[in-house]
């Protein structure tokens, strides 16, 4: 299997997995085209909350604002699993979360087609690579480099200190739910209460659907992160907040 993450919409995918399929014939398996456009941090949190859940594979993913610039390409190593994508961290939070121990590959790459689609030109070929000499194998040929100095996306730490807890917005998904970095554990136990966010008395609920519709309410993402949300609408309209939006919440 090989999926395929990217950033560019339709129809440079399409060109991504005709140059795979020139080479192998693996399961392909799309998880996302529509990452927030040149957003690594982003698109690194949705890989490291969706990849896990995939059987070992080579996952190609490209969110890529340094292409033609001397960013590496890289493939990361992470148990049985492989991932082919720019030098800029987009890879690494989730090739953590699916095995202790990651090593990192530079594909040493010659003159590629095009400077600014690597995405067929670089990484589409890469991949297909990997998957054909397999995960274990890939690294013994010498158009593979091991590298200890690469780039990483690190995710904000909230601080937890005090009677108010600050964090900040991490991402927000396709129905307008704001993820925060704040443990949910700091909501989970107060399911039919409330607490404050940014100075507004909020509900939290167990639920989106135990708020009344156009109603803001604060829960437990399945990313296990507090989030805030409207029953029916947009939550980041509603609470005024981004990525990067700081969040204080208290009791």
């Amino acid at each position: 299997m090989i999926t395929l993450s990217s950033d560019f919409g339709s129809p440079y995918p399409a060109a991504m997995k005709g140059v795979v399929l020139q080479s192998t014939d693996a399961q392909l398996v799309d998880v996302a085209h529509d990452f927030p456009r040149q957003d690594v941090r982003a698109s690194a949190f949705w890989l490291r909350e969706v990849l896990p859940y995939f059987p070992p594979a080579v996952h190609l993913a490209v969110v890529d604002p340094g292409v033609g610039t001397d960013r590496k390409a890289v493939v990361v190593r992470a148990g049985q699993h492989a991932l082919v994508a720019p030098d800029n961290g987009v890879a690494i939070p989730a090739a953590r979360r699916l095995a202790e121990d990651v090593e990192v590959f530079e594909i040493l790459v010659e003159d590629p087609e095009s400077s600014t689609f690597h995405g067929r030109d670089v990484f589409a070929p890469a991949a297909a690579d990997v998957h054909e000499r397999g995960v274990e194998a890939f690294a013994d040929y010498p158009d593979y480099e091991r590298v200890d100095d690469y780039e990483t996306v690190e995710f904000p730490e909230p601080d937890l200190a005090g009677d108010v807890l600050h964090g900040e917005v991490l991402v927000v998904d396709g129905f307008g739910n704001a993820i925060t970095n704040l443990p949910g554990r700091l909501a989970a136990d107060r399911a039919g209460e409330s607490v404050e966010v940014n100075g507004d008395r909020v509900p939290v609920e167990r639920t989106y659907a135990a708020a009344e519709a156009g109603e803001r309410v604060v829960t437990v993402g399945s990313h296990g992160n507090v989030e805030l949300a409207v029953n029916r609408g947009r939550g980041d309209d509603a609470f005024g907040v981004d990525p990067g939006s700081p969040v204080e919440l208290s009791r």
